[in-house]
């Protein structure tokens, strides 16, 4: 199980909200040996993941085959 030094996995299974912070722990910092992510999970909670943005884009490029959301705009700035 992915490691979670601060939080007590057992009671996290039994929210909702502490089973999304477990997967998203899982997809931002990468599973434990030969654990895998369920992709049925990730589809289930997938707007309410709080991932980083390369780690969301390449989920949404693997699962649905496109890009869903957008990069932010670097070309403008602001003095």
């Amino acid at each position: 199980m992915v490691k979670m030094w601060d939080y007590d996995i057992e009671e996290l299974k039994k929210t909702e909200q502490g089973r999304i912070m477990i997967l998203e722990r899982m997809i931002n910092y990468g599973p434990d040996k030969g654990e895998k992510i369920k992709l049925a999970d990730v589809k289930k909670y997938w707007d309410k993941l709080q991932l980083h943005p390369g780690a969301r884009r390449l989920c949404e490029l693997l699962i649905w085959g496109k890009y869903q959301s957008s990069l932010p705009d670097k070309s403008k700035f602001w003095i």
